[in-house]
């Protein structure tokens, strides 16, 4: 019998979002508003992703569980100058966001974020497709028409979205990604992957009081059992102890306890860290452990609990692309390390602990081929023009976990490898985010197109947001006048969140000589 080839069931939209992060969210919203302000009507808008919509809307913020915001960090100096809150003066859309949640600081309560996501999706009228899979993607001359999925479904619109970490509708559209810091020259590293986790019943006093207890412990040679403990964490190397045992102190000879913020706590040292690895008998090291307890940036949350951001899981390039396409799924072998975790924070006093459902994949490479990519360097010179800019956001080069190899192969290349670099405080522009030879989709993610340094500083969601804002606007001008949203300038954009009374203070700094030199770096390690 010939075989029967089952047809597609097609549906129309007008913009489509694939993958569920925080910037995809925004984006299609702004979108939305810009378009409805436009023509007095809302477009057919589709948010699709493959995770499970029954478990949360707003990726790993909110199935992941990331509570602890990463703000924007501006130099009080800076502050002062333009006179700007503690966080200076972010996208309008995200600080709509944060109130609407009721973020006080840092602190973002998923259950919540969930909720509030949905209902400004629904604002707008957009329609929800998750536990998707994508088949393959329609083109027309340079330009996506529409996304086929593995279920036999078809999906057509005009503007397209990526906010996946690693771009897979792009991918997926035969856009080229490097893998893990293949801008480096380096394919197979890439940055930790992290299993968020609450606990419940860990007061903020029963941990001060239990670090402060290590902290005398760890500090006391004559203490033998506690440097047991601590050799063990060290892997019996005296030279690693002695450093492990330095940094509990600071520079005043006092301890290195933990920060307490209104709605957060930086755990400032190590002390919980060699107890939790002595008690796990492996070392302190996250290449040859597989899995580390790290130095904790932990969300206070209602009802006692905190959100513990702060378990790191070592992974390659390949591992971090399998686990994005595996819906950020923890591996079984993750999950039986997570629970020597649930053992200890019991131990010490919790109630319960409970792992979330995906993984925060910090990194899973970069695409190439926007129309401006953005370096390190450029981020450290200010970003983009101060009459095109639409925002500023501040933030260290954050490679937690480290770049495997980068500091060999700056050896090899007879290159300084950079310690200490100064922090970028840099001007949002979109370009980044567009892609040249197919202009109607934007990737607003880790994976954008940045180079070098750039994706440490720029894989951080509020930035995203920034660019997501302008991402949404140029989409929304798009389908008015039938044009890509690739055809808008910075420049445009910004005009619009000038009109609409939504553009942000400006206070991007060019740090020249870092920029420089960074700019050596970036470009002599590949070279």
């Amino acid at each position: 019998m010939p075989q029967t080839t089952l047809a597609y069931k097609t549906r129309t939209y007008d913009i489509i979002a694939f993958g569920d992060e925080l910037p995809g969210i925004l984006s299609l919203i702004c979108a939305a508003r810009e378009y409805y302000r436009r023509t007095n009507q809302y477009p057919r808008s589709l948010l699709m992703f493959k995770g499970d919509s029954r478990k949360g809307v707003g990726g790993h913020l909110v199935r992941g569980g990331l509570s602890y915001l990463d703000r924007s960090s501006i130099p009080l100096e800076i502050r002062r100058a333009y006179n700007l809150q503690s966080f200076g003066d972010a996208p309008a859309i995200y600080e709509e966001f944060l109130q609407k949640v009721g973020v006080v600081q840092v602190a973002l309560d998923p259950y919540l974020a969930d909720k509030v996501l949905r209902e400004m999706l629904q604002e707008i009228h957009v329609d929800i497709l998750s536990n998707i899979e994508i088949e393959s993607v329609t083109k027309h001359g340079n330009r996506i028409v529409g996304i086929n999925l593995t279920k036999k479904e078809t999906y057509l619109a005009k503007q397209f979205i990526d906010s996946t970490v690693n771009a897979e509708l792009a991918q997926a559209a035969g856009v080229k990604k490097l893998k893990g810091f293949e801008t480096f020259g380096l394919p197979d590293s890439e940055l930790s992957v992290t299993l968020v986790f609450q606990t419940q019943g860990l007061s903020l006093q029963r941990l001060q009081h239990i670090e402060k207890l290590y902290l005398e412990r760890f500090t006391n040679l004559n203490d033998t059992h506690a440097q047991k403990w601590l050799n063990q964490a060290a892997g019996n190397n005296p030279e690693i102890a002695n450093r492990l045992r330095e940094d509990l102190i600071d520079q005043n000879g006092n301890f290195k306890t933990m920060y307490v913020g209104k709605d957060y706590i930086d755990i400032r040292c190590k002390a919980l860290s060699i107890a939790y690895h002595s008690f796990r008998g492996t070392p302190l090291n996250l290449e040859k452990s597989g899995a580390i307890l790290d130095n904790g940036n932990v969300a206070i949350l209602s009802g006692g609990r905190l959100s513990w951001n702060a378990f790191l899981y070592d992974v390659n390039a390949d591992d971090a692309e399998a686990l994005a396409r595996g819906k950020a799924k923890p591996t079984s072998k993750m999950l039986a390390e997570m629970n020597y975790v649930i053992q200890w924070f019991k131990a010490i006093g919790a109630n319960t602990v409970t792992p979330f459902e995906e993984l925060y994949i910090r990194h899973a490479g970069n695409v190439t081929g926007a129309i401006d990519p953005l370096t390190g360097a450029e981020m450290l010179a200010g970003g983009v023009r101060q009459d095109e800019a639409l925002g500023t956001f501040g933030y260290h080069f954050d490679i937690r976990g480290g770049i495997k190899g980068l500091d060999i192969r700056a050896e090899q290349k007879r290159i300084e490898n950079l310690l200490h670099l100064q922090q970028p405080l840099f001007n949002i522009g979109i370009q980044h985010a567009i892609i040249k030879d197919i202009p109607n989709l934007a990737v607003i993610s880790p994976a954008s197109g940045f180079e070098g340094y750039a994706s440490s500083a720029g894989r951080i969601v509020e930035f995203n947001c920034g660019v997501a804002q302008g991402i949404g606007i140029a989409a929304g001008m798009a389908l008015q006048s039938n044009i890509n949203l690739g055809d808008f300038s910075n420049k445009q954009v910004r005009n619009i969140l000038t009109q609409t009374g939504r553009v942000a203070k400006i206070y991007g700094q060019n740090y020249i000589a870092q920029a420089q030199e960074l700019g050596k770096f970036e470009n002599g390690i590949v070279a």
